[in-house]
């Protein structure tokens, strides 16, 4: 039995992977890790206090999402497991891949101009995690 990861955001497009990642679980058998992450370097670093209260704020959110797609998931009889980050989006998804032990990335497809990637990016993106840490991708 393998993990599968699947990082989220929310959203329709999100709910749409987190489908397909539940039923590709169950057709394989394997666990569901969804992965959640808080990327607030874009912001301007000299407004700290008000940074760190955002991310809270936002990480709050990311949970309560997880916890929306874990029940999804669960009621469909598969075992699943979620995770919250801070830090940059890239880095989280191979830290917690690798950390994790999972055989299988499963991203969604880019959602337009809401997406933190165009598809090319994700492919390349793609590419870089299966070199780099063994681990099948697939892009849904």
């Amino acid at each position: 039995m393998g993990i599968i990861l699947c990082p989220t955001r929310g959203g329709p497009a999100s709910s749409h992977t987190q489908n397909g990642a539940i039923a590709l679980a169950k057709e394989r058998g394997d666990s569901l890790l969804f992965l959640y992450v808080v990327d607030l370097h874009f912001l301007n670093k000299t407004a700290a206090p008000i940074v760190v209260d955002v991310a809270d704020e936002v990480q709050e959110m990311g949970e309560f999402l997880l916890l929306i797609a874990k029940e999804r998931a669960e009621e469909q009889g598969v075992s699943t497991k979620t995770i919250s980050r801070i830090g940059k989006l890239r880095e989280e998804i191979k830290k917690v891949a690798r950390e994790e032990s999972v055989s299988l990335v499963m991203f969604g497809q880019p959602a337009g101009e809401k997406s933190k990637f165009i598809l090319d990016d994700l492919r390349a993106f793609a590419a870089e995690i299966e070199k780099d840490c063994g681990i099948e991708t697939i892009i849904y």
